[in-house]
């Protein structure tokens, strides 16, 4: 069976955890950058990884990497101080490559 992770901030994952999903505390974006790729592997079985989008800017490359592939889908999500507005932004992006016009606006 396929799992969802959820990658962050301690304090943004804790309340994901409560919820039965695996969750990982990264203490910064290199630490995050490591759980992602090891949760990244086929062995890992994990078809969704939320990732809080503090770290998206440093993690970019990890995310262009996975894009493209069925699995695993990396969702952006605001951590505990708020969005950036980089989640809605490429939510946006993502229904247009869907749809082929922004239908979100």
């Amino acid at each position: 069976m396929y799992k969802i992770a959820v990658v962050g901030s301690r304090d943004t994952v804790m309340g994901f955890r409560a919820l039965g999903l695996s969750t990982f505390a990264a203490e910064d974006a290199e630490d995050a950058r490591r759980t992602v790729r090891r949760l990244a592997r086929p062995e890992e079985e994990v078809a969704v990884i939320y990732l809080e989008e503090s770290f998206a800017d440093a993690l970019s490359q990890e995310i262009e990497r996975y894009r493209g592939q069925l699995q695993p889908a990396i969702i952006l999500i605001p951590g505990r101080s708020g969005s950036t507005g980089r989640a809605l932004r490429e939510l946006h992006a993502a229904v247009e490559r869907a749809v082929g016009s922004d239908i979100l606006k």
